[in-house]
């Protein structure tokens, strides 16, 4: 099933807000109804493919010339056009095809892959490769100044190889996580990576953009899991990962994760997988501040005992009841909401309830409460329902996105502070003051993850006004000494301040590598690195 073209995930699961949240979000953000439906898709005017008949032929040729492999018709273009941010879907919403590709291209091995390189190549077309569509940071957008096709990796969706001994499995890019984890389910194995998109991302697009998932803090990023990959690039191909560590030098595996289609094409991953979890557990703790449930989950970060799931809300979040979005609004009635912790074990029953009574003693020694098993429970029956929830709110006429960072503990609070003060600020000047929810999602020993969720009216011009608060969050962060993004991935939205981030000769040495690897510059140009 295809994600839906104009929103995001399973057309059925969407439900509109209740009156009560809709009638707030008029009187205490002034949001208005929308004055137009979204286009239709059958609607949508979209230019006639500018794809060359002899570029076609090689680009059928190289999938083996097989018609479903080679698409041009304009429902699937659209399908295929840009991501699934705020900006995106306003866009896509008001019938904006300028991202359109020229084809989608569906290849099924690495060395169809590369024969399609080969074809971009001699026919000076870039190429963008496509795995669940889940990019909110203008990831499948890039620099028009060439015709492009999407490589949609649907097909690569086999489970190559499971080393029971190792405890490694082999996985093509285009398999999507609950594909992954029904495979290796089947051998009692898990992969154990829960991010937000979990339901649409793929394998490819966990490795490309550096993926954190939900239980991050037991089981890591997806970065951490990646033993071995294989990408396909026009000047050949790059396996890395011979061993699980090595001294050869450095890391080449590091170089390929986060590199966001930039140097080439991943055609498989090999990570590390572990037994499925006999025990899952999740509950809530309760914190005056958002400063001391911080605190709590420094000590658990640091020192231990380290639960599988650690997050903390903010006092206003909680008190929205984002921290459980299947469960909205029904907590705007209480005074006394605090902040909420969702902590999560996986395990065997007696490491969970080891760790779990470890745990709880740090957590009511740092001024938490124990609220029980139900917070966290609701927690992870929603988990993956906040992207509905903001399509919901756009259809209400509100302005609704994301956007998160990262910092050592030391500077989390200015970090928090400087980046709340940046939304606020901006969007008030502009007339509509927004609400501004945070939530750490991610846990280090030496820092954490901050996330935030900014709700406001859509003003004039929705997508300009977006565009220049995340500028002001995106100056705030860099000046208050966070990363520019922990795990949504640099795309076309994070590119001039990741270009910062990383100072001039560290993007010279970036260019290096793609000269290497791509020396046309086919690859997703303008995404990572501005376009030559």
């Amino acid at each position: 099933m295809d994600m839906l073209w104009n929103g995001w995930g399973d057309p059925a699961r969407a439900t509109p807000l209740p009156d009560t949240v809709t009638g707030l979000l008029g009187e205490l953000l002034g949001v208005k109804p929308r004055d137009a439906a979204s286009v239709p898709l059958e609607r949508i005017d979209v230019p006639d493919s500018p794809l060359e008949a002899a570029a076609h032929r090689a680009l059928a040729a190289a999938v083996g010339d097989r018609p479903d492999r080679l698409r041009t018709d304009a429902e699937t273009r659209v399908r295929h056009t840009r991501g699934k941010s705020t900006p995106d879907l306003l866009r896509i919403r008001a019938g904006d095809t300028t991202d359109t590709p020229a084809a989608v291209v569906l290849p099924d091995s690495h060395d169809e892959v590369l024969a399609v390189l080969a074809a971009c190549a001699e026919h000076g077309l870039a190429l963008v490769p496509f795995g669940g569509g889940t990019s909110v940071v203008g990831g499948l957008a890039p620099a028009r100044r060439r015709d492009f096709v999407a490589l949609d990796l649907r097909h690569m969706n086999r489970l190559l190889d499971l080393d029971e001994v190792s405890r490694t499995a082999t996985l093509q890019p285009g398999l999507r996580a609950p594909e992954a984890e029904a495979l290796l389910a089947e051998q009692g194995y898990t992969l154990g990576h829960f991010p937000q998109s979990y339901e649409w991302a793929t394998i490819g697009g966990f490795a490309a953009t550096r993926s954190s998932g939900q239980a991050s803090a037991g089981h890591g990023r997806f970065d951490d899991m990646v033993l071995g990959l294989t990408l396909a690039t026009p000047a050949g191909t790059l396996d890395t990962g011979r061993a699980p560590r090595s001294a050869a030098g450095p890391d080449l595996r590091q170089l390929v994760l986060g590199s966001e289609g930039a140097f080439g094409v991943i055609t498989s991953v090999t990570v590390r997988i572990r037994p499925v979890p006999r025990v899952r557990r999740y509950e809530g703790w309760r914190f005056a501040s958002f400063d001391q449930g911080a605190a709590a989950l420094r000590r658990l970060a640091q020192d231990g005992p380290r639960p599988t799931v650690l997050r903390l809300s903010d006092e206003t979040e909680t008190l929205i009841g984002l921290a459980q979005p299947d469960a909205i609004g029904d907590s705007l009635a209480r005074q006394d909401a605090g902040c909420l912790a969702v902590v999560g074990f996986e395990g065997t029953e007696e490491d969970t309830a080891h760790r779990r009574e470890g745990a709880a003693a740090v957590l009511r020694d740092s001024g938490g409460t124990f609220a029980g098993e139900e917070p966290g429970e609701r927690w992870a029956h929603g988990r993956y329902s906040a992207p509905y929830l903001r399509d919901s709110l756009l259809d209400a006429g509100a302005l609704a996105e994301t956007l998160e960072t990262a910092a050592y503990w030391s500077r989390l609070p200015a970090l928090y502070a400087a980046v709340r003060d940046a939304l606020t600020g901006t969007l008030t000047e502009a007339g509509t003051p927004p609400l501004v929810m945070c939530h750490i999602s991610h846990v280090y020993e030496n820092g954490a993850s901050l996330y935030f969720t900014v709700v406001s009216a859509q003003g004039d011009d929705a997508v300009a006004h977006w565009t220049r608060a995340k500028h002001a969050a995106n100056e705030a962060i860099l000046a208050a000494g966070g990363t520019i993004t922990h795990h949504h991935g640099v795309g076309t939205d994070h590119r001039d301040w990741y270009v910062r981030e990383a100072g001039p000769l560290g993007v010279e040495a970036l260019r290096a590598v793609k000269r290497s690897l791509d020396p046309a510059g086919l690859l997703n140009p303008g995404v990572l690195l501005p376009a030559d």
